[in-house]
């Protein structure tokens, strides 16, 4: 077996409304082999990774692989399994698996859930379907695997990449409120929220969370002369720039003391209760970073304040969470040594490196074993039975201490002081460090008794959520209701817009509705991304990474979003709960590409826009296309409970009609008006031969179009009024390039359209014929990546409506041979027309002037594009203008 390639779907998918990977296997030489084939396969796999005896498979019970593999079944599947296996010992939280045949005999994909913050340029799935590959692979040559070596890397990787505690819990926080969430790169930064409602979170930092206040927690002398002005009580210090003044602040302030970095976090340089000036020399040294030369950093020597040790957080000026902390320490057992003790608290799996795990691990570092010195012990010592040897004087977690919950037991005094603390430097979310002899009593009237040691800035939660003792508190809960305090939105209107053939004009439409309504609207669509009707980034941009565009966008009010095909299958949508789900139509194209190769492969895949709107969301179908229809009644949209809403052309049109009876919503053509029904009542919006674009209604497709927008944004609140008149100034050329626009050249009318498939082809050819009498002469491309099938299909329909066709070729041929798409053109225009006349140009410029050259005065010239602007290039040069309707 081999990987072939990897590629990620971000977004909610065709396989799973969660991040997925989707891993090309290719079995090679164990094409249509079975586990049965291979005696003794099993037994040696499950040796080496018996956690998957507990995998369920498609039994849906444990023991359901096992079963399989007793049965017979293919190596793609036991790989796909192996993979979770492997991805579970890790700590990855990925459990979803599936395994579908792909292309040849011996292809096969796996996918395979993905964590749903791990970043997207991570390389940990192809690293673990290569090891699931090799370790298949040992167990069928007779050896019982053993991946543990290999995987250490990998798991190492995971826990580097993954988020860290505090920002994993603001993640998962937010989804439970639902606020969308993103993590940018693989960065602990978080974008939360849509468009005017998106904000940031870095671990406990907020985009409002103040740069002054930042600097003046950081600067520790700084903060603490701020703290004193306010009255609040603080140690007494003094700064000292060298080693002499350190001993000089010890004689002032009074022994003992405490000595530590001026700037600093994670208790690092921070020395404690020293007396004798060696300690506060050498203590001197290790906190200023240096060896005690004139020039090194000053430090801060303050009085020590005897007591217990509490962090208590501070949220949108109230106490959110109070925690105990106890600095690191080892019980003794009479028998092992202090090294030993210090291994098997290591032992839990609640401890970690850095902010990786609820604690961290201990460590004999330089500081834990002059500390141990003073106790009269060394790592290889055995402290007597149930003896406490401290490792630590200070009681961060980070190195290696533990907290417990005494949320409520603060008295209000002490809470009083700690969000008196938190205004004065200027914090929205900060952790206050504080001794005093008892945090459930108040204040101590005694100067030096209590005081605030520091203020600290994106202050770590996990003491909070997880405590070695006491009641988890919920604190990133807190931070997310300061974001968005409940009640208060998260997401603006968000409007999907998937189909065959429409897609752009309806997206275009609805914007320029809500535009004109006042609303700032993000557009996605293939020509680009557009904010408050500006291009602001030039693209194919149909998928994902467009709509992360506009949904980013803090000027944003409602997010309008063109979701084509191949976004979908290839990465997933861009998104999550659309308000709006509009599907145009579903008919043939694409089909033989990414695995589609059928229309019900195209309706399952278009689907998804129809299925991920929020509970009670409105999903706007086409009651004259039977595929788009019948989304209606797939249970994964039933489960949605939408508000449905058909347009058609016609009001007879059965699905309508019994949908209006039935009490629904619906838009559609009467007496010759664009009309809005529900149920029995009737409102005319405006006459058909008013729609720009519509040609007096002969462009029918545009009038289907219009109908599909006026129901989005009518789902969206916008009046009547509004709409219409909108609709009334959608003018083609400059609100709807390349989409049915129609210029004059000389004599002759040019109608350039993005038609690329049959229904959009034969909907061109019905609107040239009713608006000129006659198709007159057509210049066409089409799109190399289309099956051979596809191309002559969409050949006969260019050929049903002109008897004159130019044919010339994309300049991104998309894999075929220079001339191979001509002579399929040519192939597929006589098959449907045997008197047809064709002639063959060599690109843009020569089929236009050719296909001018070929009609008559007056005769109209479709052109079909690959790329728009070469073609509006290409029309200034001519002195085309934009043609009256």
């Amino acid at each position: 077996m081999r990987l072939l390639h990897v590629r990620r779907l971000g977004g909610p998918n065709v396989y799973l409304n969660r991040p997925v990977a989707v891993a090309r296997l290719d079995l090679q030489d164990l094409t249509g082999h079975e586990t049965t084939d291979h005696p003794g396969f099993a037994e040696r796999l499950v040796a080496a990774l018996p956690g998957l005896r507990s995998h369920h498979c498609s039994a849906g019970r444990p023991g359901g692989l096992l079963d399989a593999m007793d049965r017979g079944t293919y190596f793609g599947h036991v790989t796909e399994h192996v993979t979770l296996e492997l991805s579970g010992l890790i700590g990855r939280e990925a459990y979803f698996g599936r395994t579908v045949r792909a292309g040849g005999p011996g292809d096969y994909e796996l996918i395979l859930e993905c964590p749903r913050d791990e970043p997207a340029e991570t390389d940990l799935v192809e690293r673990l379907v290569e090891l699931a590959v090799r370790t298949v692979t040992a167990a069928l040559s007779g050896t019982v695997p053993d991946p543990a070596p290999d995987l250490a890397p990998i798991a190492a990787d995971h826990e580097a990449g993954r988020l860290g505690v505090s920002t994993a819990a603001l993640a998962r926080a937010a989804r439970e409120r639902g606020v969308p969430v993103r993590r940018v790169g693989g960065l602990n930064l978080l974008r939360l929220g849509y468009g005017r409602y998106r904000r940031l979170a870095w671990a406990a930092m907020t985009d409002r969370t103040s740069a002054i206040g930042m600097e003046v927690a950081a600067d520790k002398r700084l903060a603490h002369r701020m703290l004193a002005d306010a009255g609040v009580p603080v140690p007494e210090g003094r700064v000292a720039q060298s080693p002499a003044e350190a001993l000089e602040a010890l004689r002032e302030i009074g022994a003992p003391v405490v000595v530590k970095p001026l700037s600093g976090h994670q208790g690092e340089g921070v020395h404690i209760e020293l007396s004798e000036p060696p300690e506060v020399v050498a203590a001197f040294t290790s906190a200023a970073g240096g060896d005690g030369r004139a020039d090194a950093p000053g430090v801060l020597v303050e009085s020590y304040i005897p007591g217990r040790d509490y962090r208590v957080l501070v949220v949108g000026g109230r106490i959110a969470a109070a925690a105990e902390l106890t600095a690191a320490r080892i019980t003794g057992d009479g028998t092992s040594t202090v090294a030993e003790l210090v291994e098997r608290v290591n032992a839990d799996p609640a401890r970690g490196e850095g902010h990786d795990r609820p604690l961290t691990r201990l460590a004999l570092g330089a500081t834990e074993l002059a500390l141990l010195a003073r106790q009269g012990h060394g790592p290889d010592s055995v402290p007597g039975e149930g003896e406490t040897v401290r490792l630590r004087r200070n009681a961060n977690l980070s190195t290696g201490g533990t907290s417990r919950d005494v949320t409520d037991d603060v008295h209000p005094e002490v809470a009083a002081m700690c969000v008196r603390a938190a205004a004065t430097v200027g914090m929205d979310v900060c952790g206050i460090d504080l001794r005093l002899p008892d945090i459930g009593s108040p204040l101590p009237a005694e100067r030096g008794a209590a005081g605030i040691l520091e203020v600290n800035a994106a202050p770590g939660l996990r003491m909070h959520l997880a405590p070695y003792e006491g009641e988890p508190r919920d604190v990133a809960g807190d931070v997310i209701d300061l974001m968005y305090p409940p009640g208060t939105p998260s997401r603006v209107p968000v409007v999907s817009v998937t189909g065959t053939n429409g897609k752009t004009t309806t997206v275009r439409m609805i914007a320029h509705m809500l535009e004109l309504h006042g609303v700032r609207t993000g557009m996605t669509s293939t020509e680009g991304v557009y904010v408050g009707g500006r291009l602001i980034h030039r693209s194919d941009a149909s998928g994902p990474r467009s709509a992360e565009m506009v949904l980013g966008d803090r000027s944003v009010e409602a997010a309008v979003l063109e979701t084509a095909r191949g976004g979908i299958v290839r990465r997933g949508l861009g998104y999550d709960r659309a308000d709006v789900a509009v599907v145009t139509n579903i008919t043939r194209d694409h089909l033989g590409m990414d695995a589609t190769e059928s229309v019900d492969d195209l309706i399952d895949i278009k689907a998804l826009v129809a299925e991920e709107i929020r509970r009670g969301g409105h999903l706007v179908l086409n009651a004259e296309d039977g595929p788009s229809a019948g989304l209606a009644g797939r249970p994964a949209v039933a489960r949605r409970d939408p508000e449905v809403c058909f347009f058609a052309m016609s009001a007879d049109a059965p699905v309508l009609v019994r949908h209006l009876a039935g009490g629904g919503a619906g838009y559609f053509v009467e007496n010759g008006r664009l009309t809005e029904a529900r149920g029995g009542r009737r409102t005319p919006v405006l006459p058909v031969e008013e729609v720009a674009g519509a040609f007096g209604g002969r462009a029918g497709h545009v009038v289907a179009n219009a109908l599909a927008a006026l129901a989005a944004a009518r789902a969206l609140g916008v009046p009547l009024d509004v709409a219409a008149e909108a609709l009334r100034t959608f003018e083609p050329h400059t609100r709807n390039p390349g989409r049915g626009c129609v210029y004059q050249v000389g004599d002759n009318p040019v109608l350039v359209d993005y038609a690329h498939n049959p229904a959009a082809v034969t909907a061109i050819g019905e609107f040239a014929r009713a608006r000129w009498g006659g198709g007159g002469v057509a210049a066409v491309t089409l799109p190399g990546d289309r099956s051979d099938e596809l191309v002559a299909e969409t050949a006969r329909c260019v050929a049903g409506a002109f008897g004159r066709v130019v044919v010339y070729e994309d300049e991104d041929l998309r894999g075929r041979r220079s001339g191979e798409m001509t002579r399929l053109i040519v192939q597929g225009l006589r098959e449907g027309r045997p008197d047809v006349l064709h002639h063959p140009a060599g690109d843009l410029k020569g089929a236009l002037t050719s296909a001018l050259d070929m009609a008559g005065p007056g005769e109209p010239v479709l052109l079909l594009y690959e790329k728009l602007q070469p073609v509006v290039e290409l029309l200034e040069t001519l002195g085309a203008e934009p043609a009256a309707p």
